[in-house]
């Protein structure tokens, strides 16, 4: 008979693509090819393609709770990620739930504060970033924004690296949480370059640009290997830097689907 071996568990809540490139299906493809069994609660369901978004519909608020009660009730994270959530509504659920989960231990939460998708797409409702901000990233082990993301959260333009510096240290001061500022969409970068910040320690992560690649879905692959990392027991700084690897992996290694490149989340 196969050996059965011990398997954590990580959770997403977020967004469903019904193009399977990015949010609940890239999250789940992230958490299997690091060995840990993903669970998850969907926030909202998108009709999207690697194209652009169609339409979004949030899920009721009961049900998104529901999810999350039923996963910790039966298979307790790890971690957590959070992704598209949409609605104020139901940040204010997820915030709700793990600021009143005082007599646990607390479990780490990675906050991927999905604002905009890479087609121009809200994917927030106005309404609903102030909730954000007020209520869910004081909450946070980790906030992972990307570039548009972080000028918004930090009201300050971002054109180089040492504006993504700034930019991490006014977010750890605000929110009280480490953060990960990702600097891709720098103009003229030549590589993909990161700034973590989480108090004590600042890291520079940078990797060359893929050539020829165009893919979505980066940003949730990120945050989820994250979570899966600390889910598997590494420091948050290990985690951040592995995950770095991982996602530029998934890049290199992207295959064709139609006209668009979809990332290959392997085995790290």
């Amino acid at each position: 008979m196969p050996r059965i071996t011990h398997c954590s568990v990580a959770l997403t809540i977020a967004g469903s693509d019904s193009g399977g490139g990015a949010g609940i299906q890239a999250d789940l493809k992230t958490f299997a090819a690091l060995g840990v069994h993903g669970t998850s609660a969907i926030a909202c369901l998108t009709a999207q393609n690697p194209k652009h978004v169609l339409a979004v519909s949030a899920v009721s608020p009961r049900i998104l709770r529901q999810q999350i009660e039923a996963v910790f009730e039966a298979l307790p994270p790890a971690a957590v990620k959070t992704g598209m959530l949409f609605s104020a509504e139901n940040i204010r659920v997820v915030a709700g739930f793990f600021g009143g989960r005082t007599a646990r231990p607390r479990t780490p939460l990675v906050v991927d504060p999905v604002i905009m998708a890479t087609s121009g797409a809200p994917l927030l409702e106005p309404k609903a970033m102030k909730i954000l901000m007020e209520k869910l990233l004081p909450l946070a082990t980790l906030v992972t924004p990307n570039l548009h993301e972080a000028e918004m959260l930090t009201g300050r333009k971002l054109v180089s690296v040492k504006d993504l510096r700034a930019a991490a240290r006014q977010m750890h001061a605000r929110f009280g949480c480490a953060a990960l500022v990702k600097g891709g969409h720098l103009p003229a970068g030549r590589e993909a370059v990161d700034i973590f910040f989480d108090g004590r320690t600042e890291w520079l992560l940078s990797a060359p640009f893929i050539k020829g690649v165009r893919t979505h879905g980066t940003g949730c692959t990120c945050s989820a290997a994250i979570a899966g990392y600390l889910a598997r027991g590494f420091n948050l700084p290990q985690a951040v830097k592995r995950a770095k690897q991982f996602v530029t992996q998934a890049i290199a290694g992207s295959y064709r689907i139609g006209k668009y490149s979809a990332l290959n989340q392997r085995p790290g």
